[in-house]
Protein backbone atom coordinates (compact mmCIF):
# COMPACT_ATOMS: atom_id res chain seq x y z
CA UNK A 1 0.00 0.00 0.00
CA UNK A 2 1.37 3.31 -0.78
CA UNK A 3 -0.18 6.51 1.02
CA UNK A 4 0.07 10.01 -0.44
CA UNK A 5 -0.39 13.02 1.54
CA UNK A 6 -0.98 16.75 0.65
CA UNK A 7 -1.45 19.43 2.76
CA UNK A 8 -3.13 22.86 1.94
CA UNK A 9 -3.89 24.94 4.77
CA UNK A 10 -6.76 23.50 6.97
CA UNK A 11 -7.71 20.53 4.17
CA UNK A 12 -5.79 17.24 4.51
CA UNK A 13 -5.94 14.83 0.96
CA UNK A 14 -4.62 11.41 1.83
CA UNK A 15 -4.34 8.78 -1.44
CA UNK A 16 -4.41 5.39 -0.60
CA UNK A 17 -3.40 3.01 -3.16
CA UNK A 18 -3.12 -0.53 -3.02
CA UNK A 19 -4.68 -3.04 -0.64
CA UNK A 20 -6.05 -1.76 2.98
CA UNK A 21 -5.90 -4.60 5.24
CA UNK A 22 -4.75 -6.14 8.57
CA UNK A 23 -0.84 -5.54 7.54
CA UNK A 24 -1.06 -1.88 6.15
CA UNK A 25 -4.37 -0.14 8.28
CA UNK A 26 -1.87 0.53 11.16
CA UNK A 27 0.76 2.13 8.15
CA UNK A 28 -2.17 4.55 7.39
CA UNK A 29 -3.32 4.85 10.88
CA UNK A 30 -0.11 6.15 12.25
CA UNK A 31 0.55 8.14 9.31
CA UNK A 32 -2.45 10.37 9.01
CA UNK A 33 -4.34 10.41 12.84
CA UNK A 34 -1.51 13.30 13.60
CA UNK A 35 -2.78 15.52 11.34
CA UNK A 36 -6.02 15.29 11.79
CA UNK A 37 -6.33 17.51 14.47
CA UNK A 38 -4.75 20.15 12.98
CA UNK A 39 -7.21 19.76 9.76
CA UNK A 40 -10.94 21.00 9.09
CA UNK A 41 -11.44 18.14 6.65
CA UNK A 42 -10.09 15.03 5.53
CA UNK A 43 -10.43 13.69 1.55
CA UNK A 44 -9.84 9.84 1.59
CA UNK A 45 -8.68 9.89 -2.38
CA UNK A 46 -9.88 5.52 -2.96
CA UNK A 47 -9.60 5.76 -6.95
CA UNK A 48 -6.67 3.20 -6.66
CA UNK A 49 -7.47 1.38 -3.43
CA UNK A 50 -7.90 -2.22 -4.65
CA UNK A 51 -9.32 -3.79 -1.92
CA UNK A 52 -10.09 -2.78 1.47
CA UNK A 53 -10.59 -5.14 4.82
CA UNK A 54 -12.56 -4.58 8.27
CA UNK A 55 -9.13 -3.66 9.68
CA UNK A 56 -9.31 -0.82 6.97
CA UNK A 57 -12.95 -0.13 7.82
CA UNK A 58 -11.93 0.65 11.60
CA UNK A 59 -9.43 3.31 10.41
CA UNK A 60 -11.69 4.88 7.87
CA UNK A 61 -14.61 4.76 11.12
CA UNK A 62 -11.41 6.62 13.11
CA UNK A 63 -10.62 9.10 11.31
CA UNK A 64 -14.79 9.90 10.67
CA UNK A 65 -14.93 9.75 14.59
CA UNK A 66 -12.21 11.62 15.17
CA UNK A 67 -13.23 14.48 12.84
CA UNK A 68 -16.57 14.29 13.79
CA UNK A 69 -15.81 14.79 17.33
CA UNK A 70 -14.94 18.14 16.30
CA UNK A 71 -17.31 19.69 14.26
CA UNK A 72 -14.71 18.56 11.32
CA UNK A 73 -15.78 16.93 8.11
CA UNK A 74 -14.25 13.52 6.02
CA UNK A 75 -15.35 13.28 2.04
CA UNK A 76 -14.63 10.13 0.64
CA UNK A 77 -13.41 10.07 -3.49
CA UNK A 78 -13.27 8.22 -6.64
CA UNK A 79 -14.62 4.83 -4.66
CA UNK A 80 -14.44 2.12 -7.29
CA UNK A 81 -17.31 -0.68 -6.92
CA UNK A 82 -15.52 -3.22 -5.36
CA UNK A 83 -14.50 -1.23 -2.59
CA UNK A 84 -17.57 0.79 -2.79
CA UNK A 85 -19.78 -2.31 -2.43
CA UNK A 86 -18.12 -2.90 0.92
CA UNK A 87 -19.09 0.39 1.94
CA UNK A 88 -22.80 -0.76 1.64
CA UNK A 89 -22.52 -4.08 2.64
CA UNK A 90 -21.61 -2.49 5.96
CA UNK A 91 -23.50 0.58 5.99
CA UNK A 92 -20.69 2.84 5.77
CA UNK A 93 -22.27 4.37 2.87
CA UNK A 94 -25.54 6.19 5.30
CA UNK A 95 -23.19 7.80 6.98
CA UNK A 96 -20.23 8.66 4.92
CA UNK A 97 -20.06 11.18 1.98
CA UNK A 98 -19.12 10.19 -1.10
CA UNK A 99 -18.08 12.37 -4.50
CA UNK A 100 -16.51 11.26 -7.71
Amino acid sequence: MDIIKKKTGTELLVKVVGRLDTNTAPDLESSVLPDLKSCKKLTLELGELDYISSAGLRVVLTFYKSLSADGKTMVVKHVNDEVMEVFDMTGFSSFLEFEE
